[in-house]
């Protein structure tokens, strides 16, 4: 491997960990003006629109029959499952909030590959994911009052789990199909019904929209639930999927920073610090071994 396209490819990975990090605080955004299930089908009926037109005009045949199960589980999380759950949260905790939260997805997607695969991960992995799970479920009870988990929380931990379990599944595919061609068809199965689903709850007051909520509509349908996974994943096809991995770990700060001037949230020494932690935890869980099993 060159190191231009090693740099290209770290670039490429810095780009794409950006393009996701607008998703929270754009869907923030975007339930402002619209139901989190309109949003959702929205989104969806957008995606699926641009990856029916490049998988025809690429010419790709159908995937085989034996994957179809495993792409529509696959899509069910991370079609509908993650932006559903992800625009309920964003109705009551701020963006900024959700990104520490989304700190400990690199921890569940492991988890969840361990699962699915024949991955054993150590004793040091699982300690490490207890830490960082219980940083996050401190800085959420903090925020809460102490008193208990709110709702947007509860639906986070919901995204988190399902972005966890679409993400290994589609991990998964990627060794059959090319990744661009994975996320092309989860969304395109769900076009017919998504895009019935968006005319049925088509906003009667759709006038009083703020141009800004459309403009949050158009990022989540066309860069989160698209081609933000065309650029992350060429980037890991140059500069490796470990490699590239590492860059998601700037995910949390991005969402935090972005909150700020997207959604005019304060960036607080305390988000920081708890994100700061997070990240600390997935870092050393990262250098953890994990082992097949034969």
């Amino acid at each position: 491997m060159s190191r231009s396209r090693e740099r290209l490819g770290l670039l490429l990975g810095f780009i794409g960990m950006c393009l996701f990090a607008g998703t929270l605080p754009a869907t923030r955004l975007a339930v402002m003006g619209f139901d989190p299930l309109f949003l959702t089908v929205a989104r969806v009926t957008l995606a699926g629109c641009a990856a029916l037109a490049v998988l025809i005009i690429t010419h790709r045949p159908l995937p085989p029959r034996a994957l179809w199960t495993e792409i529509c589980v696959a899509a069910s999380c991370t079609v509908f499952g993650f932006p559903l759950l992800a625009a309920f949260a964003m109705m009551t905790v701020p963006a900024a909030h959700g990104g520490v939260v989304f700190g400990i997805l690199p921890l569940a997607t492991t988890a969840c590959a361990a699962m699915f695969t024949h991955e054993r991960p150590s004793a040091g992995f699982w300690l490490a994911s207890a830490a960082g799970a219980l940083i996050v479920l401190t800085f959420v009870l903090r925020r809460s009052g102490g008193a208990s988990f709110s709702a947007g929380d509860l639906f986070l931990l919901g995204t988190v789990a399902a972005g966890a379990v679409g993400y290994t599944l589609s991990g998964r595919l990627t060794r059959l199909m090319a990744g661009w061609e994975v996320i092309s068809w989860q969304v395109v199965i769900f076009l017919a019904p998504a895009a019935l689903a968006t005319f049925l709850l088509w906003p009667h007051d759709i006038a009083r929209v703020p141009l800004a909520c459309w403009a949050a509509l158009a990022y989540v349908g066309m860069v989160s639930q698209y081609t933000a996974f065309f650029v992350f994943n060429a980037a890991m096809g140059m500069a490796g999927i470990a490699r590239t991995g590492q860059i998601m770990l700037l995910q949390p700060f991005t969402i935090v920073a972005l909150a700020a001037p997207v959604n005019g949230e304060p960036i607080s020494l305390e988000t920081v610090l708890f994100a700061a932690a997070v990240v600390g935890t997935v870092l050393i869980a990262q250098r953890m071994r994990v082992r097949g099993v034969r």
